[in-house]
C-alpha cells in the first residue's frame, strides 16, 4: 500500500490527515472547549471567538462555517461536518459555481448554467447573461466589466489532495465563471443535455488498489444517483485504464467518454460535477448516498458489467471443449464413455468441496512454502486454485474465479483489493507480515467486513518472517515494528513491504484453514435451507 506511514510518521511538525488528526478543541453550545479545563477567561474569548466567525459567514457566502470548522482541525467524516458539507453546496443557484474544500480527501466543485470547456487552456467556462441597462453610460461601464471574472476556482480532480506525490501527477483545471462576450464566446461544438463528471485518473494509476479506492468506488459515489444519464469527462486520459474499467463504466454511463485533454472541441453542459466524492477506504456510507446504497450495492454493479464477459468466456471454454471431446471421439470412439463418466466425477467432487482461492505474490511478501499450503488446503478438504494476477490479466477473469470461490487467502498488498470480487458471506483470510498490522486492518479488514465477508486475519510471528534471518531476536525491527514505522515512510518500505518474504507455521495456520473450512460448509447448509 502506498504511503500509509503518513499516519504515523514523526516529524516536528505534526501531520493532520483523516486517522491521525488530533482534535484540540470541540464544539459545543456555540463555542470550543479545550479537553482540559479552562480558566473562566478562556471560555468567555473563545465563546465571542466563535460567535464571532458564526455571524461572519452569513456575510461571506463562500467562506463557509464549515471551512472554518476544518480549520480547527474537524474530521471529514463526522456527523457535524457532513451535515455541513450537504448543506454548502446542495442547492446549486443558476450561473454560479459552489466549491466544497472541506474535505480532507477531495475538493469538489459543482456548476450550473452555460458551461463550456477549452481543453486548450485546461478551462470549463460558466457563462453568465449580460444584464441589459437603458442607460447609454451605464452600458459603456458594463463594456468595459464584461471581461472581468465574476468567479475563479482552480481544482485537481481526485481525492488524494494531502498528498503531493500523487497529485503532481495530477492536472489541474480552472474554473471561470465570466459574462457573456461574443469577443470571447466559446461556440459549441457538441451539445450534451445530461450532467458532466470530470474527475482524472493520474496520482497512482497503475496500481489496483489506488485505481479502485481513489477513482472507481468514489465515481460510483459522485455519479450512481444520475441513473447512467451523465457524461464522464477523464483528465489524464490513458487508453489501457479505459480497457481494463470499461466494463464497469458502462453500468454507470450511457455515453461514451471523453478524453479532456485529447479532444479540442468545445462541449457544453447545463450542469457539472468537477472532482468526486470519497467516504472511507474502499468502502461506500449508506448514510450518505441515494436510497441508502452500500459497498453491496457497489459490489452488485461489478456483477452486473462483468457477468455478459463471463457468459462469454464460459460459452468459448464449452465450444473448445466439445471440440476437444470430437477430436478423442473420432480417434478413439471406445473412450467416450468412460471420458464422460470421468468428467462427471471430477464436476460433482468439484462441487462438494468448498472452493479456496489463494492470490499468489511473485518478489516481496511472497509466501515461501505456498505449496505445502496449497497440499494442506486440499487436505482438510478444500478445491485450491492459485491465482497470479498480472497488470494485464482481465479483471473479468479474476472476477469469475473469485466470485465463485468461498476463501480467499493472500498477503497484504494491493491484490488484495480483490475481496470486492468476492461474494457476502465468503471468507477472507489475509497473512499480516511484520510492520503492516495497522494498514491491513485499516485498508482491507475493516472494509472486508463491511461487504459482509468473514474477515480473519493471520498476524505472523517474527520467526515465520525472513526478517528473522536477518536481525537479532531482540532488535526492534522485529520486536516492536510500530517504532521503526514512526520513522518514516522510507523505512516501512524498504524493511517491511519490500525486504520482507514469508515462511507460513503450517501448524499454527492450519487452525484459521480449519475455521475458515467449517464456516464454508455452514454457509453452504443454511443457503440449501433457505432455498
Amino acid at each position: 500500500m502506498v504511503h500509509y506511514h503518513r499516519y504515523h510518521k514523526k516529524s516536528e511538525e505534526p501531520i493532520k490527515d483523516e486517522e491521525s488528526q488530533i482534535l484540540d478543541l470541540e464544539c459545543a453550545n456555540f463555542g470550543f472547549y479545550k479537553r482540559t479545563r479552562p480558566n473562566l477567561w478562556t471560555l468567555l474569548f473563545l465563546s465571542l471567538f466563535s460567535c464571532t466567525f458564526i455571524i461572519a459567514a452569513n456575510f461571506f457566502g463562500s467562506f463557509s462555517t464549515s471551512s472554518l470548522l476544518f480549520s480547527f482541525g474537524f474530521e471529514d467524516d463526522s456527523s457535524m461536518v457532513e451535515n455541513a458539507k450537504t448543506e454548502l453546496c446542495s442547492s446549486v443557484s443558476y450561473g454560479t459555481i459552489c466549491c466544497d474544500r472541506s474535505g480532507y480527501r477531495s475538493d469538489i466543485c459543482y456548476m450550473k448554467g452555460d458551461i463550456r470547456t477549452q481543453s486548450t487552456s485546461s478551462s470549463i467556462f460558466l457563462y453568465n447573461s449580460r444584464s441589459r441597462v437603458n442607460s447609454v453610460s451605464e452600458n459603456v461601464e458594463d463594456d468595459k466589466e464584461v471581461d472581468k471574472e465574476l468567479q475563479h476556482e482552480r481544482i485537481k480532480p481526485y481525492t488524494r489532495k494531502w498528498e503531493t506525490s500523487s497529485m503532481d501527477n495530477v492536472g489541474e483545471l480552472v474554473l471561470v465563471s465570466k459574462k457573456e462576450n461574443l469577443s470571447s464566446y466559446q461556440n459549441c461544438d457538441v451539445r450534451h443535455d445530461v450532467p458532466a463528471v470530470f474527475f482524472s485518473t493520474g496520482g497512482y494509476t497503475g496500481n489496483i488498489y489506488h485505481e479502485f479506492n481513489d477513482g472507481i468506488v468514489p465515481l460510483y459515489i459522485t455519479s450512481n444517483h444520475f441513473k447512467k444519464k451523465v457524461v464522464f469527462v477523464i483528465l489524464d486520459y490513458h487508453n489501457w485504464w479505459m480497457m481494463k474499467y470499461g466494463d464497469i463504466l458502462s453500468r454507470l454511463t450511457d455515453y461514451p467518454v471523453i478524453d479532456f485533454d485529447g479532444d479540442k472541441r468545445t462541449h457544453c453542459f447545463q450542469d457539472a460535477i468537477v472532482g468526486l466524492k470519497i467516504h472511507d477506504e474502499l468502502t461506500v456510507d449508506p448514510l450518505l448516498m441515494e436510497n441508502n446504497k452500500s459497498i453491496v450495492d457497489f459490489r452488485n454493479l461489478l456483477d452486473k458489467a462483468y457477468r455478459p464477459r463471463i457468459r462469454r468466456l464460459i460459452q468459448e471454454e464449452e465450444h473448445k471443449a466439445q471440440e476437444t471431446m470430437k477430436d478423442k471421439i473420432s480417434s478413439s470412439p471406445s473412450s467416450q464413455t468412460s471420458s464422460s463418466y470421468i468428467n462427471e466425477e471430477v464436476q460433482e467432487d468439484q462441487f462438494k468441496k468448498p472452493q479456496l482461492v489463494i492470490v499468489s505474490r511473485n518478489g516481496s511478501r511472497a509466501t515461501t512454502n505456498e505449496n505445502l499450503l496449497v497440499k494442506l488446503a486440499k487436505k482438510i478438504g478444500f478445491q485450491v486454485e492459485v491465482l497470479r494476477p498480472e497488470p494485464t490479466t482481465e479483471l473479468a477473469k479474476i472476477y469469475r474465479v473469485l466470485n465463485s470461490s468461498d476463501v480467499m487467502i493472500g498477503v497484504h498488498g494491493a491484490a488484495m483489493t480483490h475481496f470486492l470480487f468476492m461474494k457476502p458471506g465468503s471468507v477472507f483470510i489475509q497473512v499480516v507480515p511484520l510492520g503492516t498490522v495497522w494498514a491491513a486492518e485499516t485498508y482491507y479488514g475493516e472494509p472486508a467486513r463491511k461487504l459482509g465477508l468473514k474477515y480473519i486475519g493471520y498476524e505472523i510471528l517474527p520467526k515465520e518472517s525472513s526478517l528473522y534471518d536477518k536481525y537479532d531476536e531482540e532488535d526492534p525491527i522485529l520486536r516492536d515494528p510500530e517504532s521503526i514505522n514512526k520513522k518514516g515512510w522510507q523505512y516501512t518500505k524498504k524493511i517491511y513491504l519490500n525486504d520482507q518474504n514469508v515462511l507460513l507455521d503450517l501448524r499454527r495456520f492450519k487452525k484459521r484453514l480449519v475455521h475458515a473450512y467449517n464456516y464454508s460448509i455452514s454457509q453452504r447448509n443454511l443457503q440449501f435451507h433457505l432455498q
